[in-house]
């Protein structure tokens, strides 16, 4: 592969495609854990190998309704990261001592969903790259 002749954008695209692999393991296996006891923890588990089929193949075909597609879904992921932070953070509130350190340290991670809307924002500046 020349590698020299791919945009930035495109390889954010990979990029951002490649580390929903990764982040859509890590959820679910700490949803996995928790035996999934509210129907939203599989949002993310559903969606992350979504955005990472849809991304890898607008990595190698470049078509325009794709480009809308991992749009709309990135945007899905920014959601749907801010409203695990909000059940996220709740779930710290809810354990026996509130909002204590402890609870932070061994509760729901807050910032996993918030890594998880990250993502999707670097996969919109990805898209609107050229735009700009």
């Amino acid at each position: 592969m020349n590698w020299s002749a791919w945009s930035i954008d495109r390889i954010l695209i990979l990029f951002v495609s490649l580390a929903f692999l990764m982040i859509g393991l890590q959820v679910t296996m700490f949803h996995y854990r928790q035996n999934f006891i509210h129907k939203a923890m599989w949002v993310p588990v559903i969606s992350a190998p979504i955005f990472l089929i849809a991304g890898l193949i607008l990595t190698w075909y470049n078509a325009p309704w794709l480009h809308t597609l991992f749009m709309a879904l990135m945007w899905f992921g920014v959601v749907s990261g801010l409203i695990g932070f909000y059940f996220h953070f709740r779930g710290v509130g809810i354990r026996v001592g509130g909002w204590a350190l402890r609870n932070f340290l061994i509760g729901p991670p807050i910032i996993l969903p918030l890594m998880f809307s990250a993502l999707s924002v670097l996969g919109l500046i990805a898209i609107y790259w050229k735009a700009w």
